[in-house]
């Protein structure tokens, strides 16, 4: 006992830290399940009488989670002021759900059962959006939480462990729908049963981990930064204590009440440039074109004239996981900005070297391994760092209004980068590479120039560094 009060409880910090984790994995989950879905979906909305269902209402259906993503990110620093971010946790969790239960069965009270029509059509849209808010939440939320709750030394690589979450997750959605469809795989109206049918089960197969998530979240604490900025000294001190050990634990609620003259300030209390970098750091995540690959890999592929490119896909999905494992256990070490400049590099040789294979003859193994190089480096760097810099850069008492613009930032510019990489790369795969490696070498210099090094540094540390700036 003596020295789980001296040191705190590493148990009861890996326990805490592995919930808010699954909320990133239902992140991944639920962006991801449409990939095995939209083809049945396709085709039952296709049999509606009322309406036709057009390619771009399609991709519009497909799309319309984005919709609520950029929802749940404008309105996570709100409830997470408000409500604590244990309890917004919790709203995404039932967000999960519904939207789980909603899109498998939209006909629920009001329409009839498996008959298509534009009014089901607007109510699967609706539990589409409603998950994608719960998206939005989480992706704000839970890389905060996490940073709230863990010590200096540990933030960078616990903070991390949520993207490879979401890469995870999307891994794991990708095998569920794989076993959906092999379930019926004999069966000789598969692909009937798949149009019908099919598509619903992926769909609510998100409700069990959405429901673990939503049940798990009410046995954690809340943080005690949010604790403390509300006056709950006492709640803020058993949660420091249990993670950091009693002494320490008074040490930091001491300087985190030195930081909270009030419960929340203006957001340019420290300057405009805080905001600035924080939403450009998420600007980049997005225009460096990381979701254009992992969206429309199977088609890059084949472009490439591989045999079998679902081969490929599954491969880089390996190398996705393997590559996070390295910011993981390398971000504490190494420090966050030479992961990012290194990482920003190394795609720009990726982009590159698919470029140039657009234009001068050079075996397909090339431009495969090139996407690989591109995609591995962004795992390592831009998915995780990304995000444990949005968690620690802002002050205490900016934090939550700070976190939301910059995560809306990120989805407003996954939307844009989704939805105009088709186009541009159907007008010209040279240009389209090009124009991701010159925006790969520039965020490398923005990060060069611009963003300080946060290693080490408490989140307290954060309300001195940017009052020095201004």
């Amino acid at each position: 006992m003596a020295d789980y009060r001296q040191t705190g409880s590493r148990a009861y910090l890996t326990g805490i830290v592995l919930v808010a984790v699954i909320g990133g994995l239902l992140f991944g989950y639920d962006t991801a399940v449409i990939s095995g879905a939209e083809r049945g979906l396709q085709a039952f909305f296709s049999g509606a009488a009322d309406f036709s269902y057009t390619d771009g209402l399609h991709g519009f259906t497909t799309s319309s989670a984005l919709i609520g993503c950029i929802i749940g990110a404008l309105i996570s620093g709100f409830m997470a002021s408000r409500l604590g971010r244990k309890k917004s946790l919790f709203a995404a969790g039932i967000m999960f759900f519904l939207s789980a239960l909603g899109s498998y069965h939209p006909e629920f009270l009001f329409f009839q059962k498996g008959l298509a029509t534009k009014s089901l059509l607007v109510a699967f849209n609706f539990y589409r959006v409603l998950g994608g808010v719960g998206v939005g939440l989480a992706s704000a939320l839970c890389p905060m939480y996490i940073a709230e709750v863990s010590p200096a030394s540990k933030r960078g690589t616990l903070v991390s462990w949520n993207q490879f979450a979401i890469i995870f997750g999307q891994l794991v959605v990708y095998f569920v729908n794989f076993l959906i469809i092999r379930s019926h795989a004999n069966d000789p109206a598969v692909v009937e049963w798949t149009n019908s049918i099919g598509w619903r089960v992926m769909f609510v197969s998100e409700a069990v981990p959405a429901a673990l998530f939503t049940v798990l979240i009410l046995l954690v604490p809340e943080t005690p930064r949010y604790l403390a900025l509300n006056g709950q000294d006492d709640k803020a001190l058993t949660v420091l204590s249990n993670i950091n050990g009693e002494v320490r634990a008074r040490e930091i609620l001491a300087e985190i009440k030195a930081t909270a003259v009030e419960k929340t300030e203006k957001l340019f209390s420290y300057g405009w440039m805080v905001i600035f970098i924080g939403c450009m750091l998420s600007v980049f995540q997005q225009i460096i074109g990381i979701n254009a690959v992992l969206y429309f890999a199977p088609r890059i592929f084949e472009s490439m004239g591989m045999g079998n490119p679902m081969f490929q896909t599954v491969l880089m999905g390996v190398i996705n996981i393997t590559f996070t494992l390295v910011a993981v256990f390398t971000v504490e070490k190494l420090g966050r900005k030479p992961l990012l400049i290194t990482g920003s590099l190394g795609m720009a040789v990726g982009a590159i070297g698919v470029a140039l294979s657009n234009v001068v003859t050079l075996p397909a193994i090339i431009p495969v391994v090139s996407i690989m190089v591109y995609s591995a480096c962004f795992m390592f760097s831009w998915g995780p760092i990304c995000w444990v810099y949005i968690s620690e850069l802002f002050p205490n008492t900016i934090r939550s209004q700070a976190t939301a613009i910059a995560v809306a930032f990120q989805w407003i510019f996954n939307f844009v980068v989704s939805s105009t990489f088709v186009p541009l790369y159907n007008y010209s795969h040279f240009l389209a590479y090009a124009i991701y490696g010159g925006i790969c070498i520039i965020a490398a210099v923005f990060v060069w120039r611009l963003v300080p090094e946060t290693k080490g540094k408490t989140l307290e540390d954060m309300t001195k560094l940017w009052r020095g700036v201004r």
